[in-house]
């Protein structure tokens, strides 16, 4: 090849690598900011599962806890006006959490979280008949604190199944 050849061939390939530059550095960058979005994108979803997780488990043990509260005090009979007022206000946080974790949380999450808000939910109608001396036969406090025992590996299991999807270890 001669010199007059190998010099045309190099300013060709000068000239298409300085029209191509720009496209391909843009292209570069579409492709990076494609992934910085994608990527704030999962960010965003974890810390909405993170954050429902984190309400949801509180608002879950708060009512649990207030829930044998109430069935204690029914069995000893000082169950008054505040320990309603604050199991309502439990119970309608807990529900508010459960209804929000609804939207965003994997089938395999909200399987447990059905599990909980079963036994929690026929608790608290329970210690509604009590308070009203409308109990069914055979509900009393003491029964339904061992009905309610039943929430407590509920709980647990819920618990670490969140954990687990959060990726947090031991």
């Amino acid at each position: 090849m001669t010199a007059a050849v190998t010099a045309m061939i190099t300013a060709v390939v000068g000239v298409l690598g300085t029209l191509f530059a720009p496209v391909i550095g843009q292209r570069l960058t579409a492709r990076q900011r494609a992934e910085e979005a994608l990527d704030a994108e999962e960010r965003r979803r974890y810390e909405e599962r993170r954050g429902a997780y984190t309400a949801m488990n509180r608002a879950s043990r708060q009512f649990h806890t207030l829930l044998k509260d109430a069935l204690h005090r029914l069995r000893d009979g000082v169950y008054g006006e505040h320990d309603r007022d604050q199991l309502e206000e439990a119970r309608l946080d807990y529900r508010d959490r459960y209804a929000e974790a609804q939207m965003i949380v994997p089938e395999r999450i909200l399987d447990a979280s059905r599990a909980v808000n079963e036994v929690l939910a026929r608790i608290d109608a329970v210690v509604k008949r009590l308070d009203r001396q409308r109990a069914r036969d055979g509900e009393s406090p003491e029964h339904a604190l061992r009905q309610l025992k039943e929430a407590e590996p509920r709980l647990s299991a819920m618990r670490r199944l969140m954990r687990e999807d959060l990726g947090v270890e031991g």
